[in-house]
C-alpha cells in the first residue's frame, strides 16, 4: 500500500496542475497571513474551481468561526487542518458547527509530546505530526525542520495520521519506512523558494512517497 500525500502550501495554477498530475492525494491552501504561502478564500475558490478527485483541504491557524464560514462560503474543502493553539474543545465545536473533517496538527520536539494527541482522539478525524516550529518562527509549520521519526514507529493511534516536517523527495521513503505514515504532508520540501512550487520536485516527491 502505498503512502498518501498531501502537498500543501498551493498558491498558483501551475503547482495545482502539478501536484494533480502526479498523483496527489491533498491539496492544501494555507489560509494564515504570515505565511508566504497564503491564499484568500476568493483566490482559493478560484484555484481549485475545476478540481475533481482531489481532496482539498484548508489550513487555519487559530481562526475565528466567522473566518472558518467565509472560506467555506466561497469553496468547498474535504478537510479542515488546524495549526494553532486550538483546544480539543474547540476542534470539537468546529467539526459540530462546520460538518466537515478535521484534522489537528501536533507538534512533536521529543517522545513526550505525543502524549498531545490523546485528547483529540475523540474528537477529531484525523492527526498530522509535524515538527515543533524553530523558536523564532511565525510559521507553525512549513520550517523545513524534521524530527525524530523514530519517535512515532510503532505507535499506535485510533485516528488516520500523516507525517510532516522538513520532508524532501530524498527523504520520504526513509520517513515512512521509519515512522509507519501511510500519509505525507509536504509544503517547503517541494519549492525552488518559499511559496514558491517547483513542478519537478513535486513529482520527484510523490514518486518517491508511492513507492515507499
Amino acid at each position: 500500500m502505498s503512502a498518501e500525500v498531501k502537498i500543501c502550501g498551493l498558491t498558483d495554477e501551475d503547482a495545482i496542475d502539478a501536484a494533480i498530475d502526479a498523483g496527489a492525494d491533498y491539496l492544501g491552501l494555507v489560509f494564515f497571513a504570515k505565511s508566504p504561502r497564503f491564499v484568500t478564500p476568493d483566490r482559493a475558490a478560484e484555484l481549485t474551481q475545476f478540481v475533481e478527485g482531489v481532496d482539498k483541504v484548508g489550513l487555519f491557524v487559530d481562526a475565528e468561526d466567522a473566518f472558518l464560514d467565509e472560506a467555506l462560503t466561497h469553496l468547498r474543502l474535504d478537510l479542515l487542518q488546524f495549526h494553532g493553539a486550538e483546544t480539543p474543545e474547540r476542534i470539537d465545536a468546529i467539526r459540530r458547527e462546520f460538518a466537515v473533517p478535521v484534522m489537528k496538527v501536533i507538534a512533536i520536539g521529543n517522545a513526550e509530546d505525543l502524549a498531545k494527541a490523546e485528547p483529540y482522539f475523540a474528537v477529531a478525524d484525523r492527526l498530522l505530526f509535524d515538527a515543533k516550529p524553530p523558536k523564532n518562527s511565525d510559521l507553525p509549520g512549513g520550517n523545513a525542520v524534521s524530527f525524530d521519526w523514530s519517535i512515532l514507529s510503532g505507535y499506535k493511534c485510533p485516528l488516520p495520521w500523516m507525517l510532516a516536517g522538513g520532508l524532501t523527495a530524498d527523504n520520504v521513503a526513509e520517513a515512512i519506512r521509519i515512522s509507519g505514515a501511510r500519509a505525507v504532508d509536504v509544503s517547503s520540501g517541494v519549492e525552488s523558494a518559499p511559496g514558491v512550487k517547483d513542478a519537478a520536485k513535486i513529482a520527484a516527491f510523490i514518486k518517491a512517497a508511492k513507492g515507499a
